[in-house]
């Protein structure tokens, strides 16, 4: 099973079957592109095929940096970062709430950072990824 919703390489998602996919969430997935775009510009959104485990995904960025990848699924979307151990320091001195902290300090480490994933269901979760995107821009 992939993480997203599209596992098939010969077929990247497609807006209708974006919005049937993630049904109710997809309001959040269009609020979120356009919160980064606005607060990130210019912005690049690119459509990936990462591997079979991984299946389609939304490279968010801005100029040469990677803010972050969406990914969807059945009825919501991850939103995944690469965090750097100053941009963990911030979020940890920031008003996040502390369930996204927890998800935060028990990412696996990388080269690049902290293997970060949040699940993006609701408008409180679209402000949270839009909070850790402005850290992890600002570090």
């Amino acid at each position: 099973m992939t993480l997203s919703a599209f596992d098939d390489k010969l077929k990247p998602p497609q807006p209708q079957n974006l919005a049937a996919t993630l049904g109710n969430t997809f309001v959040f997935w269009n609020e979120l592109k356009a919160m980064i775009e606005t607060g990130f510009a210019p912005v690049s959104f690119e459509w990936g095929f990462t591997s079979k485990t991984t299946g389609w995904g939304l490279r968010v960025k801005s100029q040469q940096r990677t803010i972050l990848y969406m990914t969807p699924c059945e009825g919501y979307f991850l939103a995944s970062f690469a965090l750097g151990e100053k941009a963990v320091k911030a979020a940890h001195q920031s008003d996040l709430p502390a369930t996204v902290l927890k998800i935060i300090d028990s990412a696996k480490k990388y080269a690049e950072g902290r293997g970060v994933r949040l699940e993006v269901r609701s408008g409180m979760d679209v402000r949270n990824v839009e909070k850790l995107a402005i850290i992890k821009m600002a570090t």
